[in-house]
């Protein structure tokens, strides 16, 4: 029987730590460009509730049912989809309403939002085949 709190603390960490280095290092400097008029001090409730909710839906969505297949590929292909999925809401919402969003932030986003989903959840399903919980 799978252990889901486990697998959704993988998941979370996994996240964590790859999101870190996105926002902290390769794409920090990219935001206050393209954002920086927009930016204020960070909601961190904000910030906590879409981690919590973004790693329940990769687990529900892409990470167990990728488990019960038994396939690392299965898990990188819904990740990438649901990752597209939920960072195009985000991004086309704003590219929809906000005036000036601009669309290099829209077209990195998607490929991030896609690239980390799919990592994530491949990683995810990767170790708790390894680790079999």
């Amino acid at each position: 029987m799978m252990n889901y709190v486990k697998i959704y603390i993988v998941g979370l960490v996994l996240f964590l730590l790859i999101d870190a280095v996105w926002l902290g290092v390769i794409a920090k400097n990219m935001y206050k460009q393209y954002l920086g008029y927009l930016m204020g001090d960070v909601v961190w409730w904000a910030v906590i509730a879409f981690y919590l909710l973004f790693i329940i839906g990769l687990e529900y969505f892409c990470i167990v049912p990728a488990l019960k297949a038994g396939s690392v590929l299965q898990a990188l292909y819904a990740g990438a989809l649901f990752g597209l999925i939920t960072y195009a809401t985000y991004d086309l919402t704003n590219q929809a309403t906000i005036k000036g969003w601009p669309i290099m932030v829209t077209f990195i986003d998607l490929l991030w939002g896609a690239g980390i989903g799919a990592i994530v959840s491949a990683l995810t399903v990767k170790i708790a085949l390894l680790l079999k919980i």
